[in-house]
């Protein structure tokens, strides 16, 4: 990788870390402020790179984060298994109960717990179950819906989680 680039990204995931940044517009003239000059096509391939989505704040805002689970970024494979195993997402109360292929249940847990939402307090599966606790049961509906929303035909490696 060229050093132009891992400064840019290195760049870019600690504006993330530092700013609330809720698009990619966003994203571009932040960059273009640190002086690097960047297009929203260069900033839409590291958002991707970087295993970088958007997530739904306590507040009710989004904003891009990175996906980190112990210094790297989620595997594009992992989010395809989930969305290719789970079979339906159904909220109940403050959990949300997602019912999947025969043996999935793990690699579908794996990849929601790498993605690092905040309002995910914590993932229990078993052989084609995984539980999901949330904080609140509006959380868990919010958080329902988006999960349904990636197993969906569209799904791509470019979540967005609002």
């Amino acid at each position: 990788m060229r050093t132009e680039k891992i400064e840019r990204q290195s760049k870019m995931l600690q504006l993330l870390r530092e700013t609330e940044i809720a698009t990619q517009d966003d994203l571009v003239l932040g960059m273009r402020k640190a002086k690097y000059d960047v297009t929203q096509a260069t900033i839409s391939r590291d958002i991707k790179e970087l295993g970088i989505v958007k997530v739904m704040t306590p507040s009710g805002h989004q904003k891009y984060v990175s996906m980190e689970r112990t210094g790297e970024a989620i595997s594009g494979r992992l989010m395809k298994i989930y969305a290719e195993s789970v079979l339906t997402v159904e909220p109940a109360m403050n959990l949300i109960v997602i019912k999947t292929m025969p043996g999935m249940a793990q690699a579908c847990a794996s990849a929601l717990d790498s993605m690092r939402l905040s309002d995910l307090v914590g993932t229990l599966a078993g052989d084609d179950t995984v539980f999901i606790a949330t904080r609140s049961i509006e959380l868990a509906e919010t958080m329902a819906d988006v999960l349904t929303r990636l197993i969906s035909p569209n799904f791509n490696s470019s979540i967005t989680i609002d």
